[in-house]
């Protein structure tokens, strides 16, 4: 139980249906859906295209998506991978004749293709009850007749303002970034939902709003064409599990970084948790070291299995874990460090769960925050910067090349025990995602935390320069941690944010993260 003398919130709890995401409209329109009828699935879509227009910072029909999703009548867990490739015309030797070395985030070559609407659509077509034009009603009215900023969306927004004065203005209000509780409206963009709403996804992938876009990345100095819109799919995985003590935790296989979650997990079931304090000295440090070695494996392996050898059965023996298991000093720091790319990342994660037992556990995103800050005038739609995370280095699986798609950051979490569902969850914030993960799993797991308390705890990153930790995380821990050799410093905005739904004797219990704009409700 939570100390009621400290400000803090309780889990949501329901026996009907639960749904939980970073902003509370969002929450409240996924459980209006929940309520009248709609299943997980139909819920889960709604509240993210809404998303797309009142967080526009984390994500948008301009990105990708991916989900898990637990359908009751095959008990089954079902995985989709909706990240978009690069253009044809693209390559390595390309952008080295234009004189890079690498491809920045705010660059027309960080664009690639925009996975979300045929994802939503094909997740719809397998499982939902509503169409997509129903269900992007609600994310057309608020960009049709504006939405109050909230207050995280707002500070996320200022810190990007100086990058949005190349989105054709439609970002900002005479220069600016809107403040809190401001009315912003995105016209353009409620026409294009419109006609997706009317016409479906053909007329973004195919027709005149695919033309316009495709116009707009041509006249920023891309090679983009309409054909790599037009022969994008998403595609159905299967699931990459690992048993974490007597779970099953699940994650969708490269080419996003499930794999990092993986490890880690490996790694960490070979130290006892359950007695160590969970905001104490040796729980950071265990997680500090499997976290540099599972960077490692990152940036050596993960790219897209279509195009490069990703040998995940390798990683994830038994042998090769226990090597790594083997490199960690319960005293003291390694010495190696992981290059960890860092930069301003945004995203939403959110969750739901019916009065049928279906979930949907399902993550969204443009990669950087507002993407790469370039914008269709026309359509509204602002581009992801996903393929910053290629490399332009020669034999590197992740190197950039046509039709490819980037290491992708955003990894939806699903966890299951004695084969029926245990935890629907996920944490944002780009190369964060998998500690977040690994920390609200063990807090589950090992800790006996509920679901708001596992994501309410301190956190921190090694970002390959410090220790990056939140005000939360004690100076005593700190301290200790500076002693076996980990540089640690303040990090200025909070890591990511989280949401969870874990169903517990027929009582559906849902959280949501106060880092962020959210809430969870459960009926």
């Amino acid at each position: 139980m939570r100390d009621f003398h400290l400000p803090g919130r309780s889990p949501s709890l329901g026996t009907g249906y639960a749904i939980a995401t970073s902003h509370q409209e969002a929450s409240l329109v996924g459980a209006e859906i929940l309520r009248n009828g709609g299943n997980a699935v139909d819920a889960a879509i709604a509240a993210c295209a809404l998303l797309g227009v009142i967080e526009p910072q984390s994500t948008g029909i301009g990105g990708d998506c991916f989900a898990f999703v637990w359908n009751a009548s095959d008990r089954k867990l079902h995985a989709i991978n909706g990240s978009g490739h690069a253009p044809a015309g693209i390559s390595a030797d390309w952008l080295r004749a234009k004189g890079l070395s690498m491809i920045d985030e705010d660059s027309v070559h960080s664009v690639t293709i925009p996975g979300a609407l045929r994802t939503w659509e094909l997740l719809l077509s397998t499982f939902g009850t509503k169409s997509l034009g129903e269900l992007l009603q609600p994310a057309i009215e608020r960009a049709s007749y504006g939405f109050p900023v909230a207050e995280r969306v707002a500070a996320d927004w200022q810190e990007a303002a100086t990058r949005l004065l190349s989105s054709a203005g439609l970002f900002l209000q005479a220069g600016k970034a809107p403040r809190t509780g401001q009315l912003f409206s995105t016209p353009q963009l409620a026409r294009t939902l419109r006609i997706v709403a009317r016409e479906g996804t053909e007329s973004f992938y195919e027709g005149d709003l695919a033309k316009s876009m495709v116009a707009s990345l041509n006249a920023a100095g891309g090679c983009h064409r309409l054909e790599d819109f037009a022969d994008w799919r998403p595609a159905w995985v299967e699931p990459l599990t690992v048993r974490y003590r007597d779970v099953d935790v699940h994650q969708i296989p490269p080419n996003g970084q499930g794999l990092v979650a993986s490890l880690m997990l490996k790694i960490l079931e070979g130290f006892e948790h359950g007695c160590l304090d969970p905001v104490g000295p040796e729980r950071f440090h265990l997680q500090i070291e499997a976290y540099r070695l599972a960077a490692e494996v990152r940036d050596r392996y993960i790219a897209d299995p279509d195009h490069a050898l990703v040998p995940v059965d390798m990683i994830l023996s038994d042998g090769y874990v226990e090597e790594l298991r083997d490199r960690i000093q319960l005293g003291s720091a390694m010495q190696a460090v992981a290059p960890l790319p860092q930069g301003p990342t945004d995203t939403v994660y959110l969750t739901t769960a019916d009065r049928h037992g279906n979930f949907c556990s399902l993550i969204n995103s443009i990669s950087g925050s507002f993407g790469a800050a370039i914008c269709c005038p026309q359509t509204g739609v602002l581009f992801q910067n996903r393929g910053a995370n290629f490399t332009l280095e020669d034999g590197h699986p992740n190197q950039v090349a046509p039709r490819k798609r980037s290491l992708n950051t955003i990894i939806p979490g699903f966890a299951t025990k004695n084969g029926g569902p245990y935890l629907s969850f996920g944490v944002m914030h780009g190369f964060y995602q998998p500690v977040g993960q690994v920390q609200v799993l063990q807090n589950v797991v090992d800790f006996g935390m509920d679901v708001q308390a596992s994501i309410d705890m301190g956190r921190g990153l090694f970002t390959g320069e410090a220790f990056e930790a939140e005000r939360s995380v004690p100076a005593d821990t700190l301290k200790d941690l500076t002693q076996r050799g980990h540089r640690t410093k303040p990090v200025d905005m909070p890591w990511g944010g989280g949401q969870a739904i874990a169903p517990i004797n027929g009582v559906l219990h849902a959280g949501s993260d106060a880092r962020k704009d959210g809430s969870a409700i459960a009926i």
